[in-house]
């Protein structure tokens, strides 16, 4: 099962940072290209990434269905707050820097084509390729690099921004091709942030009379960006068509070589997942990401897949896990306990799960970081400790053992063993049974909602459904409530709701997203990933450190010291995870044959895959 991150705008941004990583070096000379450690994988001549086929043909229109959760979108601009932005737009943006999808950390140079690192490592310098172009066809200036920082570090963007870029001081026009980023302290990230920053026209929304329509209230006004893409049309919120810009200024970028194949990509949104899979089944679109184990066995199946119109492949992946699970919004009085949190923790049957609706495709997720060596394992080392004494009176003393392991309900283990576990630690909190439910010293019985959107309720019916029938053998009552997805992502950017669904997306090398999923000040701050509450001195001394990691060594310290902080804290049961992509598609798409290491399959069938008679040559064509 997978759930999308919710804020759309980040979630642009993430995807850039994460393929990048972060930086280390601190070059004073300029470079094609930054790597945290060592030396970047590519030289400064290559040709093309080496999970590309320099030689795909062009052509074709690809059809997908909603990405997401979403059902419907009200406008273009991924970086505002309000609103559910169209499918796709990640399409129109770029940035100074792009990431590789076979190495954890590095930047080559996309709008730009040096990058400098002052000595001291307060300051980046990037020279703007004077062959970049906006759609329009206006050049990229430094102007325009200095115009996006400015916008996203302003209130009329998502506040998701202004955490992410808030030690970048300015932006500083040194010409009209150079720009330089002067930081608040030494960090070794924030190059990359910079570099990562999307860049879009300082014309975008700006009226014949030369003022501007303010940012916050950008709909359905063009973006210009210089990304490979333009928007063609669009209608009633439901379909989007993008065409491939015929002069797009970076098609011959070593960057670019062998991606963006398609002339066209239409998304389609579906009311529901299954009208949506039913529109593929029907021929509607020409992928599918298939998130949920009991369609792969049981519904991706019929006559087009047994004639081999339609075909079925799982293709390995390398990526961290992320999170996924129950989010506890702590705000609530309810969850403010860990010996509540854990309980509820204890009444999930992954097992059952596993066995009974999932065909036992799934391992459980048991670390915010998990699949990667980022995962907190054994005892604390000497580094990891150094960040954690410090707030050993204010931590669990179980923070200083080894991570806790998910309840497990194979045998030996078993569900009624679990709850009575559980039914004990929530007697040591004070809730006990009587008049027919779990109360608390007042009397108050124990009750909550899980929210959920429209357009995956369908997928998580059964699995709340077996999650509430345990809780109810508890004294808890449990209630899943279903709303509008445009409602949904407003009751989330409230932080109205109890429990909620919620996938973090997963990163290679974490950096100042951990801070906006974390800190406390994003607890505050309506519309930020720190969906939980969570409101801890400790973690937020760990997350610096984190951030200011000097060293690859430093930051596993850091990383596996907030991975055991924040899973003894039990802030989310833990849901479970897949090491594949699962892809469903019409015969005719074709793939390059060697796959990247750290991939999201959407994305990585709009850039890298294209249409082809099989077979084709020494690429993996569909057969």
């Amino acid at each position: 099962m997978w759930r999308s991150s919710r804020n759309a705008c980040v979630a642009l941004l993430c995807a850039a940072l994460a393929a990048a990583g972060l930086f280390a070096a601190t070059q004073a000379h300029a470079a094609y290209a930054i790597a945290q450690y060592g030396e970047p994988k590519y030289p400064a001549d290559f040709k093309h990434f080496d999970y590309v086929n320099p030689d795909a043909p062009k052509g074709g229109t690809l059809v997908l269905a909603n990405p997401s959760r979403l059902t419907s979108f009200d406008k273009f601009n991924p970086f505002t707050l309000r609103g559910n932005t169209a499918p796709g737009v990640d399409l129109l943006f770029e940035s100074l820097t792009t990431g590789s999808s076979d190495e954890v950390a590095s930047a080559y140079g996309l709008l730009a084509d040096d990058i400098r690192i002052a000595p001291d490592g307060l300051s980046t310098t990037f020279h703007i390729n004077p062959h970049a172009r906006f759609s329009n066809g206006d050049p990229v200036t430094a102007e325009d690099v200095k115009y996006s920082l400015d916008t996203l570090k302003s209130p009329q963007a998502a506040p998701q921004f202004m955490s992410i870029f808030g030690q970048i001081v300015r932006a500083v026009v040194v010409d009209a091709h150079t720009v330089r980023f002067e930081f608040q302290q030494r960090n070794r990230e924030l190059p990359l942030l910079a570099g990562g920053m999307p860049v879009f026209s300082h014309k975008w929304g700006m009226k014949p009379d030369g003022s501007h329509i303010p940012f916050d209230q950008l709909a359905f006004e063009k973006p210009i960006g210089s990304g490979p893409y333009l928007i063609e049309r669009y209608d009633n919120g439901r379909t989007i068509t993008y065409r491939r810009n015929p002069d797009y200024w970076g098609a011959a970028l070593p960057v670019r070589v062998g991606m963006y194949n398609f002339e066209r990509i239409v998304y389609k949104l579906y009311s529901d997942s299954v009208a949506r899979l039913e529109a593929f089944k029907a021929g509607e679109y020409d992928a599918l990401v298939e998130y949920v184990a009991r369609n792969w066995v049981r519904r991706d199946v019929g006559k087009k897949f047994d004639s081999g119109e339609l075909i079925k492949k799982v293709f390995p992946q390398h990526n961290g896990t992320g999170m996924q699970g129950f989010m506890l919004n702590t705000r609530r009085p309810l969850f403010q306990d860990v010996r509540v949190r854990k309980a509820l923790d204890l009444a999930l049957d992954f097992q059952w799960l596993n066995r009974q609706l999932f065909f036992n495709q799934y391992a459980r997720i048991d670390s915010f970081f998990a699949n990667t060596d980022l995962q907190a394992k054994g005892l604390p080392s000497p580094g990891e400790l150094a960040l954690l004494e410090p707030w050993r009176a204010k931590l669990d003393p179980a923070v200083f053992g080894p991570p806790p392991k998910q309840p497990d309900t194979d045998p030996p283990g078993s569900l009624r063993a679990n709850l009575l576990q559980a039914r004990a630690l929530l007697h040591e909190a004070g809730w006990r049974y009587r008049d027919g439910a779990l109360r608390n010293a007042k009397g108050e019985p124990f009750e909550f909602e899980i929210l959920d959107d429209s357009g995956s309720a369908a997928q998580m019916e059964p699995i709340v459904a077996t999650f509430i029938r345990n809780l109810q053998k508890l004294g808890i009552r449990a209630t899943f409530r279903v709303a509008d997805f445009a409602v949904y992502q407003k009751r989330l950017d409230a932080f109205d709701f109890d429990t909620t669904t919620i996938r973090m997306p997963d990163v290679q090398v974490p950096g100042s997203e951990q801070i906006e999923r974390f800190g406390s000040k994003a607890a505050d701050t309506n519309g930020s990933d720190n969906v939980i509450g969570l409101k801890s001195p400790a973690v937020d001394s760990i997350l610096r450190a984190l951030v200011q990691a000097q060293t690859r060594e430093q930051l596993l310290d850091a990383t596996h010291a907030l991975d055991r902080v924040l899973m003894h804290g039990y802030y989310v049961v833990p849901h479970w995870y897949s090491a594949t992509h699962r892809v469903a598609f019409k015969r005719g798409l074709a793939w390059p044959a060697r796959l990247p290491l750290y991939y999201g399959a959407e994305g990585w069938i709009t850039s890298t895959w294209w249409f082809a008679k099989p077979p084709q040559g020494t690429q993996a064509a569909a057969q």
